[in-house]
């Protein structure tokens, strides 16, 4: 992309369908704002299932994919902005795919030699009837973002999580176990194409109280940000190269965030996952840490924009 902002028409994507609703709007209006002050005529579309319509009433330069969770980021709406030919920021319909789902990103990550969590998939009835793995774990939905659906079990525990087995359960027949891994929470943000990605710095995450759930990551004052990370030069470059490789071997394009778990004592960087909508609220990491780098909030969404592409 190569025109002049005022000269084009960006259709802002954010609500959607999914559990991560209100975290989408509240990503989608900083993002229009900022872009709006870059000079970009913008228009808010809050997705609904008739979104191919509106887009093809709108008639956008670009589409700014600020959707999260399941129909935004997992390949369905970046699906359907190929079918319109329209440009689109973030990962393209395999990466978003790829990504969503936790059992097959992870395999895709450990075949790229990234050391990810044990575990696997298990009925979520028989994960609500017993201990399927040995105490302290962690269970979540298989195809779910921000910490929806997380529960942590742990060590001593003398009955299993029994919500997953619920009636009102909306997040899968099957979840994702996984051992509690110990030690620090670490991110990574990466920009660019999967053939040339740049990761920006490492952002250390401790939540004010509990674990890194959903409340941590959006509520104001739910965790504390310290970027650059506090931690051995090594260990440090460590966290980079592995994000970009992450990025790389699932295919992302524009920005994705890699989220890490540290264990200082025995020195294991673990990969939890990749993140290709990573969230951009006034709490959010990649904003953060772009701003590290030298690129405010409206420099790092006009890059996006400019970006943007279709095939990706």
């Amino acid at each position: 992309m190569t025109r002049r902002p005022q000269d084009m028409h960006v259709a802002v994507l954010m609500g959607g369908l999914s559990s991560e609703r209100e975290v989408s709007l509240s990503s989608g209006e900083g993002c229009a704002a900022a872009l709006e002050t870059v000079g970009y005529r913008v228009t808010r579309v809050d997705a609904g299932r008739d979104l191919a319509q509106v887009l093809a009433a709108l008639k956008p330069d670009v589409a700014f994919n600020a959707l999260h969770g399941v129909w935004g980021e997992d390949g369905c709406v970046q699906g359907v902005l190929e079918t319109l030919a329209l440009p689109y920021t973030h990962s393209g319909v395999l990466a978003s795919a790829l990504a969503m789902d936790k059992d097959k990103s992870k395999a895709v990550l450990a075949a790229a030699g990234l050391a990810v969590p044990g575990g696997g998939l298990f009925d979520r009835h028989e994960v609500a009837r017993r201990h399927v793995i040995a105490p302290p774990y962690v269970i979540k939905p298989n195809a779910e973002g921000s910490s929806v659906g997380v529960f942590l079990v742990p060590e001593g525990a003398n009955a299993p999580q029994t919500a997953v087995g619920a009636d009102d359960w909306t997040y899968g027949e099957q979840v994702m176990v996984e051992p509690f891994i110990a030690g620090r929470e670490l991110c990574v943000a990466v920009l660019g194409e999967a053939s040339g990605p740049r990761a920006l710095t490492v952002t250390d995450i401790t939540p004010v109280k509990g674990f890194y759930d959903y409340e941590a990551k959006y509520a104001p004052g739910g965790s504390v940000h310290v970027l650059p990370a506090p931690l051995p030069p090594a260990v440090f470059e460590r966290c980079l190269r592995q994000a970009e490789r992450a990025h790389a071997a699932m295919g992302c394009r524009g920005v994705s965030r890699a989220d890490f778990r540290y264990d200082d004592v025995k020195d294991d960087l673990v990969l939890l996952e990749v993140n290709t909508q990573p969230g951009m609220t006034p709490t959010s990491l990649v904003p953060e840490q772009a701003a590290h780098a030298g690129m405010d909030y409206p420099a790092l969404v006009r890059w996006m924009v400019e970006d943007a592409s279709c095939r990706r």
